[in-house]
């Protein structure tokens, strides 16, 4: 059979287990919080491989080796660096996230933040600017457009779709159950999919061994083997891989990975779930490797596909080296990194609307003799409507910036989102003396930094001719 009948067949397949999970989630959902955060659902083991595989999404899986196809393994720091900040955030600030949000029932990260310091204002604030995070949405889906796209012979236009509808389908019936229940299978493919990689890398399949492939690299360009690359500033400078710890430090409290911190059915396994993510959050990332291979094995040839054709590296590798059947099956492992981002994203964002503006500012004040139970339907309702409406308008999105790397991509999102919110959540977490006024000031300084610079209204370069440059 042909790729794309392999393809098709094993997607096939992995629809019907995701919707199948889909069908699980939705028979737990009974109300609203069970939606947006299925509180106090799942071990250690299963939220761990969930928590992991969200943090990793299609930017590690897709656009990291499609990075080190175009840099070489400088981006190597990039692929085992950014899970230290990560973890290290979640160290910081899980007891007092994950404790405090469950005590007061708190069913989003923007929720908690305005709980915490007893202010509205920063609540609708964080949760009016996370919308920022449809651009990491938007990346996902790109990721999932290059998989659709080149295993089953798609026109880009039907390839979104697909990966749209794919996503529609099983987050719609389950929620917050969902995500964690296909998100834990996905994390588990991803690991195996991982350790692949690094057994190919050792041995230098598709070019001979390890010592020839990296002879390959250095030979077709000799910063491709340099611990630092000058031609893309994440790779030119240590800076950029301090300032990379730094910056992931509250990634793993973005909403759509920090409110899994609440799906932990027992607190006293709370440093077990840790140890267990971190884990597996280190090994994820090896699956930069293969950008190496691809580089070696297949040349600069990806470039001719304009500035997204590096985002292949990964699928053009499987199907250099593997048999069409196993190449069209470790596709699913990509494409299963994609959407265990990508579904936790969509109910996180619902929430924003659902929960953090509907009922915690809409109907304090306009639906104060609503019933409890109503306020739930309305509030689930909402949030399904909501599921449908984000990954509508995210795939929109994804369409207008598809030949853009993923991990940049993503970027721009968590980018945004951490520059403001890194203050009230972790000095918030480390130190009681942030005042309601300086959490509130703290995120819109960052949320204005980061507009003028992503805007180019305000250089994010040292200084020229200092010792910093």
């Amino acid at each position: 059979m042909t790729l794309h009948t392999w393809s098709w067949l094993f997607l096939f397949g992995y629809i019907v287990l995701m919707l199948g999970f889909g069908v699980v989630g939705n028979r737990r959902v009974s109300g609203a919080d069970d939606y947006a955060v299925a509180r106090a659902g799942y071990g250690p083991a299963v939220l761990a491989l969930a928590f992991a595989s969200t943090a990793a999404s299609g930017a590690t899986f897709l656009g990291l080796p499609g990075l080190t196809y175009t840099y070489g393994m400088s981006t190597l720091w990039i692929a085992f660096l950014y899970p230290v900040g990560v973890y290290l955030g979640i160290l910081i600030c899980q007891r007092t996230v994950g404790r405090y949000g469950n005590l007061t029932g708190v069913r989003s990260i923007p929720e908690y933040l305005g709980e915490r310091y007893g202010s509205e204002a920063l609540r609708v604030s964080a949760a009016v600017f996370s919308l920022i995070l449809l651009f990491y949405l938007a990346g996902q889906l790109v990721a999932g457009l290059v998989m659709f796209e080149m295993m089953l012979g798609l026109s880009k236009g039907w390839a979104l779709t697909i990966t749209t509808a794919v996503l529609l389908g099983y987050v719609t019936l389950g929620g917050a159950h969902s995500d964690i229940l296909t998100d834990g299978a996905q994390g588990l493919l991803m690991v195996v999919l991982a350790i692949v990689i690094v057994v190919l890398f050792v041995l230098g399949v598709g070019s001979g061994g390890l010592t020839q492939m990296l002879d390959s690299l250095g030979s077709q360009d000799p910063r491709l083997m340099q611990p630092l690359h000058p031609g893309a500033a994440i790779t030119a400078s240590v800076w950029s891989f301090i300032s990379l710890v730094i910056a992931h430090i509250p990634l793993g409290l973005l909403p759509h990975i920090g409110n899994k911190l609440w799906a932990l059915k027992d607190e006293r396994a709370r440093t077990r779930f840790l140890v267990m993510a971190f884990t597996f959050g280190l090994i994820l990332p090896a699956i930069t490797l293969g950008g190496a291979l691809a580089r070696s094995a297949l040349g600069d040839s990806l470039f001719a596909g304009g500035d997204g054709g590096a985002n292949t590296a990964l699928p053009a590798l499987f199907l250099e080296i593997f048999p069409t059947w196993l190449a069209a099956l470790l596709g699913v492992g990509i494409l299963a990194a994609v959407m265990s981002t990508a579904d936790g994203l969509v109910i996180s964002t619902s929430q924003v609307f659902a929960n953090d503006i509907y009922r915690r500012s809409i109907v304090p004040r306009w639906g104060s003799r609503r019933e409890a139970a109503a306020l739930d339907r309305d509030v689930l309702l909402i949030s399904r409507v909501v599921t449908v409406l984000v990954l509508l308008g995210s795939a929109w999105l994804a369409w207008l910036v598809m030949d853009m790397n993923v991990v940049l991509l993503v970027w721009v999102g968590v980018g945004g989102f951490t520059a403001s919110l890194a203050g009230p959540l972790v000095l918030g977490s480390l130190w009681n003396g942030v005042t309601r006024a300086g959490a509130v000031s703290g995120l819109w300084t960052g949320a204005v930094l980061f507009v003028l610079i992503l805007g180019e209204g305000l250089s994010g370069r040292w200084p020229s001719g200092s010792i910093l440059e």
